[in-house]
């Protein structure tokens, strides 16, 4: 069966963003981008919420873009083979280029994830999504945790765990120290 891997930021004091989604606190450089970019062979789709998939629309300028760096281009090639999988009670469709391999689900998460993890393929990635991050650990959707703890604290912003109603264990997997402070750990879901 396919895992859900879900990889996300952290600051120290637990907080996914700033009060207004900010991000700009995140220590992102060429070590964490090459830890980010280690999940490619690892996976074939991608989950998103809608503001992610708003945002990684930005990867479809790439290509054609003589200023961006080899790094983006992977990652812009590595979204484009990759399903895209977007949950979103808003949209009515998703559209990434004319790319057929895009997927809307709209309600009845729990079921619409579990079928997919059914399907053959490498396994998926969740990544950013705060909300949609919350809600698929709520419904113990997410099978591997990678959590980058980054040297700050925000004070205030939107907490990882909020709404969480009961307890999860957790197996740790690996822990890295990177130059830049990051901590990066990896966690499977504790299976009975």
């Amino acid at each position: 069966m396919r895992k859900i891997i879900s990889m996300i930021h952290l600051s120290l004091d637990g907080m996914a963003s700033g009060p207004n989604d900010e991000l700009d606190w995140i220590s992102y450089d060429s070590d964490l981008e090459a830890y980010a970019h280690s999940m490619h062979p690892l996976v074939d789709a991608v989950i998103w919420g809608r503001k992610t998939y708003e945002g990684m629309k930005y990867f479809l300028t790439v290509p054609g873009n003589p200023d961006i760096g080899q790094g983006e281009r992977e990652h812009a090639q590595f979204l484009n083979d990759s399903t895209k999988i977007v949950v979103s009670r808003t949209l009515d469709n998703i559209d990434w280029a004319g790319n057929t391999n895009t997927l809307l689900i709209k309600d009845n998460l729990a079921a619409e994830i579990n079928k997919i993890k059914q399907q053959p393929g490498k396994d998926i990635w969740l990544l950013g999504s705060t909300s949609l991050f919350q809600e698929m650990a709520q419904l113990d959707l997410i099978d591997e945790y990678r959590i980058n703890v980054n040297p700050t604290i925000l004070g205030v912003g939107k907490p990882l765990f909020a709404n969480m109603d009961h307890q999860v264990k957790l197996n740790l997997l690996d822990s890295t120290t990177l130059k830049s402070g990051v901590v990066l750990l990896r966690y499977e879901r504790a299976r009975a």
